[in-house]
């Protein structure tokens, strides 16, 4: 596989582990509930954001030299990144607050 390839699923990865984050943040800080509530979604998404910048510097040294420009590292599998992190955190959510 291409660098950019592995780079590109991996980021698929890291938006299925950090909704897992996000529910596991909702979850200690018992914020899940049926009700609309704006700061559970702001919450999981600083932390969607947060888990994307550490990825980012953890990933970097190793495809620096692997790639033409350095910033196809950052910009690469970003919508896969945001879209498998909302999808999985909504379907995670739905199974929470309908199992309880």
């Amino acid at each position: 596989m291409k660098p950019l390839e592995t780079l590109y699923w991996l980021r698929f990865v890291l938006g299925i582990v950090a909704a897992f984050f996000c529910i596991g943040y909702g979850l200690a800080t018992n914020t899940i509930s049926a009700e609309p509530n704006i700061n559970v979604f702001t919450n999981g998404m600083a932390l969607a954001i947060i888990v994307y910048v550490l990825s980012y510097y953890m990933i970097k040294p190793k495809f620096i030299w692997k790639v033409d420009k350095p910033q196809k590292i950052a910009t690469t599998g970003i919508g896969i990144y945001i879209l498998s992190w909302l999808v999985f955190w909504a379907l995670l959510y739905t199974i929470l607050i309908t199992g309880t």
